[in-house]
């Protein structure tokens, strides 16, 4: 049930987005650059490794050394904008129409965190990674990540349509008054180093 509402939802959001989304990559080619879309590989369901797809939201500013400059330099109003707004996150819809995540779910990481978390935390990859969830409208970034990693599996072991549909909801509202957007001093959140038990 869970994977026809997800197909329904996103096959319906990306045909009435269509044009607008066509416009937004039009301006995030010329205020950004190309290319459009930033893909990135994260652990999916069982951790198993998938492309992900964002509007991209950085620009590819370098230092006198050619490395990449920090996050919080290369992180434009625009960009701020299109993070605070999610709207850099709409592309993956073609990941859930993919079956590679779900509308709700466990916000899908890093590979290098992968064996860094707990056997607990590790849970979080037990149902499909989700383009919103219950950490999300808990907290989203503002948040520890002991807390986050523990509202993942908070909806691991509630998960139902109803609770779904609840946070799709939650995620509108939260969206609209642009709270939790990132950590305190943090462009988005710090680097998981690992479990602190």
């Amino acid at each position: 049930m869970k994977r026809l509402f997800d197909l329904m939802i996103a096959s319906v959001a990306l045909l009435s987005l269509a044009l607008p989304l066509l416009l937004l990559g039009w301006l995030i080619r010329r205020k950004l650059g190309s290319p459009v879309l930033f893909l990135q590989v994260r652990p999916g369901l069982q951790g198993r490794a998938f492309t992900m797809v964002k509007f991209r939201t950085m620009t590819d500013e370098r230092g006198p050394d050619g490395a990449l400059l920090p996050d919080a330099q290369r992180l434009t109003p625009f960009g701020r904008f299109l993070r605070s707004s999610s709207l850099d996150e709409l592309p993956e819809l073609w990941n859930v129409l993919r079956g590679e995540m779900s509308l709700v779910g466990p916000r899908p990481l890093l590979m290098e965190y992968l064996p860094l978390y707990s056997p607990e935390q590790a849970r979080r990859h037990e149902v499909r990674p989700g383009i919103t969830g219950w950490a999300q409208v808990n907290g989203r970034n503002a948040i520890s990540w002991a807390d986050k990693f523990a509202l993942d599996v908070w909806y691991v072991n509630h998960r139902s349509l109803w609770l779904d549909v609840r946070i799709l909801w939650l995620t509108v509202r939260k969206v609209l008054v642009r709270d939790g957007i990132s950590a305190a001093g943090e462009a988005t959140m710090p680097k998981f180093t690992g479990s602190e038990s």
